[in-house]
């Protein structure tokens, strides 16, 4: 056997247990079945980044009403379980003014629930849609967010 070949040898032997996968014993495999888990605990959303439109509008009452209905909208989606995660975002140079992460298969389909939205579809909200793969226990986020609230906004 040849030096460079024992070598190799070696250190495929050595190293392995070092990438051995590991198993969680913490596993639970209903839970994982009822978020949608991988065998990583992960799965598949879409993320929103919600952005100042191009209507310019300065009609108060129109923004007031286009608003209410965004809000509206918000609830039903996470009543449908569709919006796993909403909420503003700080004042930013890029004109973001919130996020979405939704439990939907495609970007269609976010682009599809985008439009049922009052303040988008004036286009006082423009949106960004991005795939993005995270934790499937986001959505245990539902169940303990309606518990911790005392006002709404």
């Amino acid at each position: 056997m040849s030096y460079k070949l024992l070598i190799i040898l070696l250190l495929t032997c050595c190293t392995f247990p070092v990438f051995a996968e590991k198993t969680n014993p913490n596993y639970d495999a209903k839970l994982a079945a009822k978020y949608g888990g991988d065998e990583y605990g992960m799965k598949s959303f879409v993320l929103v980044m919600l952005k100042t439109g191009s209507n310019k509008t300065e009609d108060k009452a129109k923004i007031s009403e286009l608003f209410k209905g965004h809000m509206e909208n918000i609830e039903r989606l996470v009543e449908e379980k569709k919006l796993i995660v909403a909420g503003p975002m700080g004042k930013n140079d890029n004109s973001y003014r919130g996020i979405f992460i939704l439990d939907v298969a495609s970007i269609e389909e976010a682009e599809a629930l985008m439009q049922t939205d009052p303040a988008i579809k004036a286009q006082l909200l423009a949106t960004e849609l991005y795939p993005w793969y995270g934790s499937a226990a986001l959505a245990a986020y539902l169940e303990a967010s309606d518990k911790i609230w005392q006002k709404s906004p």
